[in-house]
């Protein structure tokens, strides 16, 4: 396994559309592994393929405490919200310590394939909603700032310019 470099706003491959995954081979289960290994790594719990410059349509993400629930998901659609909730997200690849309150749907029902291409759904709630409906905006080039205020998105943008220098 390797570590694979995170991409950091503002690179522009950051807004680029995945496509979808037509076939699981051995460099896919490889790539996978190294995308477990590089969401570890960063202390993440949830990493899309666009956010190493991937640009297939998955993502892997484990929100236990042990990091022992290992999930991937292989063109997943979020075909099913319910509620409201306002929960702190941050992004491997919005650095500077960039966090903020996100409006997100409560509830989700998501459905993609697995890596042995079969279908599966995943109904989550809380942080697992949370983290999905994230990975599943890094698919479509969409990043967690572009839901928040311009006042907001600026003071992040001058966090991370500062950060940086």
């Amino acid at each position: 396994m390797a570590l694979l470099e995170i991409l950091k706003y503002p690179d522009p491959r950051l807004r680029i559309k995945a496509q979808p995954v037509s076939k699981v081979d051995a460099e896919l289960r490889r790539m996978v592994d190294d995308m477990y290994e590089t969401m570890y790594h960063a202390k993440g719990v949830g990493l899309a393929a666009t956010q190493v410059n991937i640009h297939h349509q998955l993502f892997t993400m484990d929100v236990s405490e042990g990091q022992d629930q290992r999930i991937c998901v292989l063109n997943p659609e979020i075909i099913f919200r319910e509620g409201i909730q306002y929960e702190g997200e941050g992004c491997l690849s919005v650095g500077g310590g960039a966090f903020d309150k996100v409006e997100r749907a409560l509830k989700v029902k998501m459905r993609g394939l697995d890596l042995d291409f079969k279908t599966i759904e995943l109904d989550a709630e809380g942080l697992m909603a949370v983290c999905i409906q994230h990975e599943v905006d890094h698919l479509n080039g969409i990043l967690f700032i572009d839901h928040l205020s311009r006042l907001k998105q600026d003071r992040i943008r001058k966090k991370i310019e500062k950060a940086r220098r």
